[in-house]
């Protein structure tokens, strides 16, 4: 998508402070991911203020605990799903980072995002019932599994967890549009730039430095 890239690791002290923007390259490759119980409920989580999937926003900790299926993980350069594989779950970004990649009609990959702790997955599968992009951890990573047949079960049920997965869905369309309309208006220089203010304000709400930051792209 923008050719530069992103983040650091939730665990990386460096992040913390205040100081010019530091790029490290990194590379990518398919995933043997593997389910653990959850560690923590939703309700204890260090994510909650920033997750997709907020049981404070809920108020109904104990059902977003039963949502959530366990946890995943996900080596570097793996991948979470790939295009085409039948859709069954959304994630949530636990840990680590990854980016989505479509491939063009020519051969190409041309990425489209990168997704940081809190952030959503896999919504592009819902519509087809197969998911329509490659998700690739750009470290080693981890994902909140949540089955997305309890999330509509859930949905029916609580009205404020309809409203969050209105509310969530919208925003990845409002990212999908300014991602587009990036790529399509900007100069290469302008994307760049960009970019590195969407990541600094995320990182920003996670309580990182909006000034310092690691980037896990590979170029």
């Amino acid at each position: 998508m923008f050719g530069a890239g992103e983040r650091s690791s939730g665990h990386d002290a460096s992040v913390k402070r205040h100081g010019s923007i530091s790029l490290h390259a990194e590379p990518p490759a398919r995933a043997g991911a593997t389910l653990g119980g959850a560690s923590s409920s939703c309700k204890t989580c260090s994510l909650r203020p920033v997750c997709a999937v907020n049981p404070d926003e809920l108020a109904c900790s104990q059902q977003m605990d039963d949502l959530v299926l366990g946890y995943r993980h996900v080596k570097k350069g793996e991948a979470l799903y790939r295009v085409g594989d039948g859709f069954s779950n959304l994630y949530a970004v636990r840990t680590g980072s990854f980016k989505k990649v479509n491939l063009l009609v020519d051969g190409r990959e041309q990425v489209t995002g990168f997704y940081v702790s809190g952030e959503l997955l896999g919504a592009d599968g819902i519509s087809a019932a197969h998911y329509a992009s490659d998700a690739v951890a750009l470290e080693d990573s981890s994902v909140c599994v949540m089955p997305f047949d309890l999330l509509e079960l859930l949905s029916r049920e609580v009205k404020a967890v309809q409203h969050n997965v209105f509310r969530m869905l919208s925003a990845e369309l409002v990212r999908e549009s300014n991602a587009m309309m990036m790529l399509g208006t900007m100069t290469a220089d302008e994307r760049v730039a960009a970019f590195l203010l969407d990541l600094s304000r995320r990182w920003k709400a996670r309580s990182y430095s909006p000034s310092a930051f690691v980037l896990r792209m590979t170029r």
